[in-house]
């Protein structure tokens, strides 16, 4: 292939490096007015009266709305169990409940006008824990704090133990993630009185697209949602850009004039989803040999106030409870809990990594007491084709799991590595090295709970001067998903990577195309897109072949017509003259998945990727903390698209998940107060921090994804935690079974 496979430059790279991508705060619009939100600041309690007479007043303030303007005030991904302002006899279910907003000539005057709003809420008994909300006393949202169930039952668990030599029962606990991103949630919405057109920093403009119009109660057709330059998203900006946008588009329907809302940062951790705190039990049986008899599990999911998308977050944990191991007797229990805390919802792995946690400790601690290598016990239960997942889904092509263990030991040369740790810690006294194993697997697409919106559509226009338009449904946020795109376009047309141009998402142009999630854009937009260039090449030949050309062929750059070669730009010029059809749509869909949602038994997913990673730490005994230094990765995502993208998706996802393991926490206090809210006291990464990373893909190819491409984005971070905590257990020799490690952690536990 002339470039699929090659290393190429990002598309986006040269405006982006140099500052001239437009975001969303880079906008602005004639008579543009500014938004502020109201808190209540109470984290559970009942609203008993709201009065914004004297806000209305404040210098500048142009408009305030309550519940009482929302044409429809209530919300929910999944279930409608919020509301866009909280009404008054309403609850408050967490402390920053959205319960008005302010439009003024200036952000300043906006949020200076929000201290003006006077409001009296009746405090109620929070329920800030798990623990706490399994006694249903007070309840939080609905009828129970356990709203959602989920479950596997496949196989005989008992049959299962009692042919176990040794059977392991362990506790885990993970707390909070942030997204972190650079650029925070912002929205710009312009009410004309006749359409509305929301521009903004998201993951899914179709999920803004449907529940503006919802809440607004107006038709599709005249809703139009751009999606910006979107500076990171994780997760964090699938559902939530939804809650911004309803806001912004209410004060610019009432006012009739474009309307602003960016959020600073404390806004953003106080009221945005973050990653599902989890607690959970395994039960867990070997045969002497180390092979996977039974794995019984009980997963509790911390929702905070609202569902937001925990039913679908909590599929992925059932699905990955057990890890990327061949085992026939399977009993999982996943449960979703009401809290008066943040909303928790999507972030990278959706809820995998918890699970993968806790799988891949109990897998160490088999092999320890088994007297087994980590990485032998990996190997002796790994996946191959013929074997079947968690949920029972045979595996038939694409799995390259066994070959991501052997070349992660191969590139880390284990035996030495190994050697080099005893002797480091024969030789140091208050520094101890470790290494831990991590083996995963990942379900790629929305699987069978999101089969509804598992497909997509790309358009490809080719202009009379050979350059190239692509048109997707799916977003790029930071992860290469343009350049993908764009090569697919030009190893399929034969034109040069810089003449392709991929627009921004516009919901007005293409199809519902389903969220930017769940590592599935290079297989769904790849695809979409595949299929129409397939077409205008298929066009042009037929043309070219009309005029009795016989021998055709496109190679370096330069279509080949008996010989003579002719470059792109030439041929679309004289197809165009002659009225070839140079734009076409492509639309992909998967054949419908085989589950049961009873037994939590079948297909799960389309496809799945395996991903190994072997990470050594070093931890310093006098202050408790955990250094990354090294960490080898190998991951199976089929044919390897933009190697480039693809090296830096897995250093980018290694370090995100080391933040997750041993220094990202989010604090309440007594009250439910969020006590971490900006990066002084929430603890991300720096680029000191950053460890050496080696990477090597194991390519085995899936025939349904473009050029046999999977996904990548979400388990470049799932391998992480999991090995840097089996990592930190062999440097101290004891348990680590809780997530982040964080110094005290380590201290206490020392």
């Amino acid at each position: 292939m002339r470039v699929i496979g090659k290393r190429v430059r990002r598309i986006d790279a040269i405006e982006k490096a140099f500052g001239k991508a437009k975001f969303t705060n880079d906008l602005s619009f004639p008579r543009m007015l500014h938004a502020a939100v109201v808190y209540p600041g109470v984290a559970h309690g009942v609203l008993r009266s709201l009065d914004v007479s004297e806000a209305l007043k404040a210098p500048g303030v142009v408009a305030i709305a309550t519940y009482k303007n929302v044409p429809n005030n209530e919300m929910g991904i999944v279930t409608k169990d919020m509301h866009v302002l909280v009404p008054v006899g309403g609850k408050i279910r967490f402390e920053a409940d959205p319960i008005a907003i302010i439009a003024a000539e200036t952000r300043e005057a906006a949020e200076e006008a929000t201290s003006l709003v006077n409001f009296d809420v009746e405090e109620l008994q929070p329920v800030l824990t798990i623990d706490e909300a399994l006694r249903d006393d007070p309840i939080v949202n609905g009828e129970r704090n356990v709203a959602f169930q989920r479950k596997i039952r496949r196989g005989d668990i008992e049959k299962g133990f009692q042919e176990s030599d040794l059977i392991l029962e362990m506790d885990f606990e993970t707390g909070y993630q942030e997204h972190a991103y650079l650029e925070p949630q912002s929205i710009i919405a312009l009410w004309d009185g006749d359409n509305l057109t929301i521009y903004g920093s998201m993951q899914c403009p179709f999920y803004v697209h449907n529940d503006v119009a919802e809440v607004l109660k107006l038709p599709l057709n005249r809703v139009t949602v751009i999606q910006m330059e979107t500076g990171g998203g994780f997760g964090g900006k699938e559902d939530v850009p939804s809650y911004i946008a309803v806001k912004a588009a209410l004060l610019s329907y009432l006012t009739k004039r474009p309307v602003k809302l960016v959020y600073n940062r404390d806004m953003d951790f106080r009221e945005t989803s973050k990653r599902h705190p989890s607690k959970s039990h395994y039960k867990v049986g070997f045969t002497k040999d180390g092979k996977i008899k039974a794995v019984k599990a009980a997963v509790y999911l911390d929702m905070g106030a609202y569902s937001t998308l925990t039913p679908i977050v909590m599929y992925r944990s059932l699905t990955h409870a057990a890890s990327a191991y061949d085992v026939e007797n399977i009993f999982v229990d996943v449960y979703g809990v009401y809290t008066n805390k943040v909303p928790t919802g999507a972030f990278r792995g959706f809820g995998s990594p918890q699970v993968l946690f806790a799988m891949e400790r109990v897998m160490d601690e088999a092999a320890k007491r088994l007297g087994m290598d980590p990485w032998e016990i990996r190997y002796k239960n790994a996946l191959e084709i013929g074997k079947a997942t968690a949920t029972g889904h045979v595996l038939e092509e694409s799995v390259g799991a066994k070959e991501t263990l052997e070349i992660v030991r191969e590139i880390s040369d284990y035996e030495r590595l190994k050697e080099e740790v005893r002797k480091f810690n024969e030789g140091n006294k208050y520094k101890k090295r470790g290494l831990g194993w991590a083996h995963t697997i990942y379900g790629v697409s929305l699987g069978a709970a999101g089969q509804p919106l598992d497909a997509s559509s790309g358009e490809v226009h080719v202009k009379m001067d050979g350059t190239v338009l692509v048109m997707i449904g799916g977003t790029e946020m930071g992860q290469g998903a343009k350049t993908v795109m764009a090569l697919i376009v030009s190893e399929i047309l034969g034109v040069d990577v810089d003449n392709v141009r991929v627009m921004q998402p516009n919901t007005s142009i293409v199809q519902d195309s389903g969220p930017t999630v769940a590592s599935r854009t290079t297989v769904f937009s790849g695809n979409a897109i595949r299929i129409a260039a397939e077409r205008i090449r298929d066009n042009i030949i037929e043309y070219l072949k009309s005029k009795g050309v016989e021998d055709i062929k496109i190679e370096n750059g330069y279509w080949i017509a008996d010989g003579k070669e002719i470059p792109f730009s030439e041929i679309a010029r004289e197809a165009n003259a002659a009225n070839v059809k140079l734009a076409e749509m492509g639309w992909f869909s998967t054949p419908k998945l085989n589950f049961d949602f009873e037994t939590g038994t079948g297909e799960a997913y389309v496809s799945y990727t395996f991903s190994t990673q072997l990470s050594l730490v070093e931890v310093d005994l006098l202050t408790g903390k955990v250094e990354l230094k090294e960490a080898w990765v190998s991951h199976d995502i089929g044919k390897v698209l933009n190697p480039v993208g693809a090296e830096g998706q897995v250093e980018g996802g290694v370090v995100q998940g080391m933040g997750y393991a041993i220094s990202e926490e989010i604090k309440h206090d007594e009250n439910g107060r969020m006590l971490t809210t900006n990066f002084n006291n929430y603890i991300v990464p720096t680029i000191r921090d950053i460890p050496r990373v080696h990477v090597k893909f194991a390519e085995s190819p899936f025939s349904k994804g473009p050029f046999g491409a999977k996904g990548l984005g979400e388990p470049s971070l799932m391998s992480s935690p999991p090995s840097i905590a089996n990592a930190v257990t062999d440097a101290l020799g004891i348990l680590i079974n809780r997530l982040p490690i964080t110094p005290e952690e380590v201290l206490l536990k020392l």
